[in-house]
């Protein structure tokens, strides 16, 4: 598995990576797929961008993004990863986690948060093997598939 960032000629596959998850998960609150460009426009502005390639297949993305549009959040993002089914559990968001970690850290971001919806065991699991810690957890805070979903807020100090 190389982890890199990612090229044009892969946006499809991440795309098709996180539609899955907006129309059958809830690991994101969209219910329908980004379009096209909104990938496009990810790859041209967000050095933080990375893709899992295994086989020659993109197989996850990792990302992240700013946390609050204030300055004093300035050396705060919030954290994305996504593994495509069939190769989670098998080190893919591990390996992405530890190369957004360590392009975060060397832009020098401070702490990184992450929101994950639950119920989400290996991704809790992902994030504290990651060093992460829970800081909370807000009940029903979103609503997809017919139900009432909470999410735990994640945090790690980088510097």
């Amino acid at each position: 598995m190389q982890i890199r960032p990612p090229r044009a000629a892969d946006l499809p596959a991440v795309a098709a990576i996180y539609a899955r998850e907006a129309r059958e998960g809830h690991a994101t609150f969209d219910h329908e797929p980004r379009p096209l460009d909104v990938w496009e426009e990810k790859l041209a502005d967000d050095d933080h961008f990375l893709v899992a390639e295994h086989d020659g297949a993109v197989v996850g993305y990792a990302t992240s993004s700013w946390f609050r549009p204030k300055p004093a959040y300035l050396h705060t993002r919030e954290s994305t990863v996504y593994v495509a089914p069939g190769h989670q559990g098998l080190g893919t968001g591990r390996a992405l986690y530890d190369a957004l970690l360590a392009r975060l850290a060397d832009d020098g971001v401070h702490l990184v948060v992450a929101a994950v919806a639950l119920p989400n065991p290996a991704s809790l699991a992902l994030h504290a093997a990651c060093g992460f810690e829970e800081v909370g957890t807000m009940r029903e805070v979103g609503r997809k598939h017919d139900r009432w979903i909470d999410v735990t807020w994640l945090q790690r100090v980088l510097a």
